[in-house]
């Protein structure tokens, strides 16, 4: 198992410094990780079973999506795994290129650092509705950092001259380096300040 990279060229034994999110960031060394093909779907948290760049492609599949609603157009990816594939091993050479490090180790830090910890719940108390601060579920802070990595990069490449691998390639490692560059950790940041107005 040593012996297999992700994409054949890079090695997936990084280490998790995060202690919460440890049996949620699946590191499994897969060659191809678009190979699960939706098989863990029908278990309790499936998700964890996934490789973690298998993740964030299936993200790319709805990039368009905030919230609730389809907000902008992301027809150029949806059902197309060929094409998020590709998209995806052309952004990990691009993180590799430019930071001249194992780009899993570099995604690995940036999900630690774009994962939120705190938010905000609302429920109804009598007539009112009444917000709480909550923890967040690791499986959840896992998902909403990917979430918003690709969101972010897709925003910041419609309609522009920009391709979505290099807004990507970009985001995460801004996320890595916890700049303000970064749309997941604005977006962390801004939850956390609500949810302390909340307590």
């Amino acid at each position: 198992m040593a012996d297999i990279k992700l994409f054949d060229k890079w090695d997936t034994e990084v280490e998790i410094k995060d202690p919460g999110l440890k049996d949620y960031i699946n590191l499994k060394p897969v060659i191809v990780p678009r190979a699960s093909h939706g098989r863990h779907s029908k278990k309790k948290f499936y998700k964890s079973d996934i490789n973690i760049v298998e993740r964030l492609m299936n993200h790319l599949f709805v990039s368009g999506h905030r919230g609730k609603k389809h907000k902008t157009s992301s027809g150029s990816f949806s059902g197309k795994g060929v094409t998020a594939y590709i998209l995806m091993k052309e952004c990990m050479e691009i993180i590799e290129r430019k930071t001249k490090s194992n780009p899993v180790e570099i995604l690995v830090g940036a999900i630690e650092n774009a994962a939120l910890r705190e938010e905000v719940s609302s429920y109804q108390m009598g007539s009112i509705i009444a917000r709480k601060a909550v923890i967040t579920a690791p499986q959840r802070r896992v998902d909403i950092a990917l979430r918003l990595f690709v969101q972010g990069a897709y925003r910041k490449s419609f309609r522009n001259k920009k391709s979505i691998t290099q807004a990507l390639a970009e985001e995460i490692i801004s996320a890595y380096n916890n700049s303000k560059d970064s749309t997941a950790i604005q977006e962390k940041e801004r939850l956390e300040r609500e949810a302390e107005g909340a307590r």
